[in-house]
């Protein structure tokens, strides 16, 4: 079982949540391009509505829920009886 301090929890909480945006990203993003409504001066590629604020709150709620289930394998007994060369003995 491993101890997860308040600052080590958000600093994992943190990864979590970067990599969960990073992945959230691409969803329903129409291109400029695609939909035929290009601005001067703007790339053709950029989004028409890149609805950030919903996908930041996507983002949070994944987030959320794999850093309930990373927190769950860390702290409980889960790791105990994995028997892999690479990884530190734990005890209970």
């Amino acid at each position: 079982m491993i101890e997860i301090s308040f600052v080590f929890g958000c600093a994992i909480y943190g990864i979590v949540w970067f990599l969960t945006l990073f992945m959230v990203l691409p969803f329903g993003v129409v291109s400029q391009d695609e939909a035929g409504d290009i601005v001067p001066g703007s790339t053709t590629s950029a989004p028409v509505q890149p609805r950030i604020g919903k996908k930041l709150l996507w983002t949070t709620l994944i987030a959320l829920i794999l850093y309930a289930a990373l927190y769950y394998v860390l702290t409980s007994d889960l790791l105990v009886d994995l028997q892999l060369p690479f990884l530190p003995t734990l005890k209970s």
